[in-house]
């Protein structure tokens, strides 16, 4: 599929309510819980989501469409959520980032952004240059993988319950 704006939004206005149907009040077992190691847990992956809204894609969206001459970008700290020193709730988690979220379709929907806004360039510290279009891909994209992330970590949590099935349940074996 070729990128399309309005089909990203379609995706980017779900996120949040797929994951607060997913996550609300549930046992910290599902929620609090990774696959070892130094994963994430569906409760980290909030997280990471609420700091993506604030620090990464509507930023970047802003820096590529100004009349900035440097339009490199800041790192994006991938981990900050691991940082922070106070622990919210899981629902006020899902609530601040539905908020951050609207705020954020709200205010890109109202930029209006043309075919030719789309080729417009920033560039990214590791990547180098990319486009507004490749950008906005990448945040649909980012969605959906931290949507599968968050099922796979939760499906783990039975991967030993599961006994001889554990061979046709593809998700536990990745």
């Amino acid at each position: 599929m070729l990128f399309d704006l309005s089909k990203s939004i379609e995706i980017l206005e779900r996120t949040p309510t797929v994951l607060k149907t997913l996550l609300s009040n549930l046992s910290p077992e599902w929620t609090h819980q990774n696959e070892g190691g130094e994963t994430w847990s569906p409760y980290e992956v909030i997280g990471h989501l609420i700091h993506g809204e604030k620090t990464d894609w509507m930023v970047r969206t802003q820096l590529i469409l100004s009349q900035e001459e440097n339009k490199t970008f800041l790192p994006f700290d991938r981990f900050a959520q691991l940082n922070e020193g106070v622990k919210k709730n899981l629902s006020a988690l899902l609530d601040e980032f539905q908020a951050l979220r609207e705020e954020n379709l709200a205010a890109l929907k109202a930029m209006d952004i043309s075919p030719a806004n789309l080729e417009a360039t920033g560039i990214h510290p590791a990547l180098g240059k990319v486009t507004l279009a490749q950008l906005l891909s990448c945040w649909t994209v980012h969605d959906l993988g931290h949507i599968v992330q968050i099922t796979r970590v939760m499906a783990k949590q039975y991967k030993d319950e599961v006994g001889p099935w554990i061979e046709y349940l593809s998700v536990l074996h990745k």
